[in-house]
């Protein structure tokens, strides 16, 4: 009976997963993730991105100029592969996060006992991925743009309604030599410029079209004002205000 039931248990827990990726129509891949030092060491952002196609999922590098109808970062997905420690073992998982930070999906751990790094990593990448590909995604055609649009309740008050209605991301210029790419963290972002190089961190507040920014050791904010986005701060008393471009 118990085994029945935790038989159940596993089998709602994969269908709800696989109603959730379900609703995004691609997946954005991060050129390094926190457990490596360098930009894809050992291919492993190539190999997530190649598995992720496998898995039915169009898939994006942070860097990548997206294609007409993938404009929208919360119709998106975030992936990140991380790793758990372990004795003479390496274990990696993999998450899915939403435009907001929130999990999504988080897949069974894959373990390898191989020495070699890059052996090891492709061996536990490839488990990992046992579990997604399980879900077998389908995009479902569910926009989150206009579900935040729908979903704005009708007896807020005037006030609210009108911050809603006016808050709204810059549209970046694609063609800008200086661009920048948003590339989710757990508390805000990183800016990356085509390098990749990470330039700017960004905190999230309360509000959307407002960030605690830091560059260069100097911190300020990242504000949206006249359809542009511009990251402010003081200098010898001084207010210095600063265009930045940048793709989210």
């Amino acid at each position: 009976m118990r085994i029945k039931f935790l038989l159940i248990t596993l089998l709602v827990s994969v269908i709800g997963f696989s109603q959730s990726v379900n609703d995004y129509k691609g997946v954005i891949v991060p050129l390094k993730y926190d457990f490596l030092k360098t930009e894809n060491q050992y291919r492993m952002s190539t190999m997530t991105k190649a598995n992720l196609n496998k898995a039915g999922f169009q898939a994006f590098y942070g860097n990548e100029e997206l294609p007409s109808g993938f404009g929208d970062r919360c119709d998106l997905l975030y992936v990140d592969v991380k790793k758990e420690s372990g004795f003479l073992i390496t274990k990696l998982f993999i998450e899915f996060k939403d435009c907001y930070g929130k999990v999504i999906y988080t897949s069974e751990i894959g373990k390898s006992k191989e020495k070699d790094y890059e052996t090891a990593y492709r061996e536990c990448l490839d488990l990992a991925f046992v579990s997604v590909n399980a879900l077998h995604y389908k995009y479902n055609g569910k926009s989150f743009t206009s579900s935040k649009t729908a979903t704005v309740p009708t007896s807020a008050p005037v006030a609210t309604q009108s911050v809603v209605a006016t808050v709204s991301a810059p549209v970046a210029d694609m063609k800008d030599p200086n661009l920048l790419y948003a590339q989710p963290t757990e508390n805000g972002y990183q800016l990356i410029d085509k390098t990749p190089k990470v330039v700017m961190k960004l905190l999230k507040t309360s509000r959307p079209d407002s960030f605690i920014a830091i560059k260069d050791g100097i911190q300020g904010s990242l504000n949206a004002k006249d359809n542009q986005w511009f990251f402010e701060y003081y200098k010898n008393d001084q207010l210095v205000s600063e265009k930045v471009s940048v793709k989210f």
